[in-house]
């Protein structure tokens, strides 16, 4: 699982490897036990915490890593490799830092970014409700100004680490339409809150994701950040990032299904000889092959245009859209070069496969990226 990467500089490669030693000793000896029983992986969070991975965009006066976003979604690549739940929880976690560290007040930042950006605190988004995915502007969570802060009063879904989280990134309306939405920092554990059974997935079985039910909570009024009414701002500026940590995600899985069945293809014969060198197999891994750099190609773009501060939204979407759709196609040919034993539960490809499908879905569905795509070309 050796990527032949260009990296900027000695540091951003000690980093990398300093990541895959970590992805090797910690996340790949685990993930099989973890994602088979479907139990979270106690500390692990805290381990890469430790190691400074779970802060590498922001600054280092936080107690960030400093790191630009080329180097960063590398690191989420390489944990993706071995286990893509922690990887989009690791992403989840990034994003769910942003409010704070981009729209924070400095007492915000003084007050919670150090223990979020080492891990010692660990985010959650909560951003989807039941009746708002994608349509994010549609959100009925209500925040209602009283003597001490906001009421909290509806439902969220889909977050990542529900249940779990030290804290989330929670958006609910404060007003009437789409300028009518805000952010808060909302508390892990807060009297009126309480968190739905974990959700039954096709995968990402070892991180939960859970609903959420306001019944009255109450936030202290140096919970909201930003402005309010900043809320789809700030969530939608958010969510361009963190559909470059997805896409650097899909990758890392396309990747590590590729190296599966390049692995198996060496070591089955059939006819005489080994299944790669049957044409049939060879192109299909080279198509593979090619489609991760591509995937890889396209992310690292984005990125760099973020790092030198150009816009990048319509980027974003594009290596969200190409990256998570070329996963499920690498995934897809994994399953497809094992035979029979690629629908087993013996092998990971068929873990990778259904991994693979929650990525063309969440941070946007790829019908989305497009919609966002088509509208950039329209301007």
């Amino acid at each position: 699982m050796t990527v032949n990467r260009l990296l900027p500089d000695q540091d951003a490669k000690d980093l990398i490897e300093l990541t895959s030693e970590i992805a090797d000793k910690e996340l790949a000896r685990r993930v099989d036990e973890h994602e088979r029983a479907e139990t979270y992986p106690e500390g692990l969070f805290a381990t890469l915490g430790a190691a400074g991975l779970l802060g590498l965009p922001y600054p280092e006066e936080f107690g960030g890593g400093g790191q630009p976003y080329e180097v960063y979604l590398q690191v989420i690549e390489e944990l993706a490799m071995r286990w893509a739940a922690v990887a989009v929880a690791t992403s989840v976690h990034t994003l769910a830092c942003f409010p704070v560290a981009a729209y924070g007040t400095p007492e915000q930042r003084d007050r919670w970014l150090p223990d979020m950006l080492a891990g010692r605190l660990i985010g959650g988004y909560s951003l989807s409700e039941p009746q708002a995915g994608s349509d994010a502007a549609a959100l009925t969570c209500k925040a209602e100004r009283v003597e001490t802060g906001y009421r909290i009063t509806g439902n969220k879904a889909w977050i990542t680490h529900g249940g779990i989280a030290d804290f989330y990134a929670l958006f609910a309306r404060t007003g009437e339409g789409s300028r009518g939405i805000s952010c808060f920092l909302a508390p892990g554990a807060a009297d009126g809150l309480t968190f739905g059974r974990p959700e039954g997935k096709m995968g990402l079985h070892a991180v939960p994701t859970t609903s959420a039910h306001w019944d009255g909570a109450i936030l202290d009024a140096d919970r909201l950040v930003g402005e309010e009414g900043q809320g789809l701002q700030i969530a939608f500026s958010a969510l361009d990032s963190g559909r470059l940590g997805i896409a650097a995600c899909a990758t890392g899985l396309a990747q590590a299904a590729l190296d599966e069945a390049v692995s198996y293809a060496r070591e089955r014969h059939t006819f005489g000889k080994k299944i790669i060198d049957h044409e049939g197999v060879g192109f299909m891994l080279a198509d593979m092959a090619a489609g991760v750099d591509s995937a890889r190609a396209t992310y690292l773009d984005a990125a760099r245009r973020r790092d030198a501060g150009l816009p990048y939204s319509r980027q974003a979407s594009v290596a969200k859209l190409v990256a998570t759709d070329l996963a499920m196609q690498v995934a897809t040919d994994a399953v497809q070069v094992f035979g029979g034993y690629g629908y087993t539960r013996e092998f990971r490809v068929e873990r990778y496969m259904r991994e693979a499908k929650i990525m063309q879905i969440f941070e946007g569905t790829n019908q989305i990226q497009r919609l966002v795509i088509s509208r950039h070309l329209a301007k």
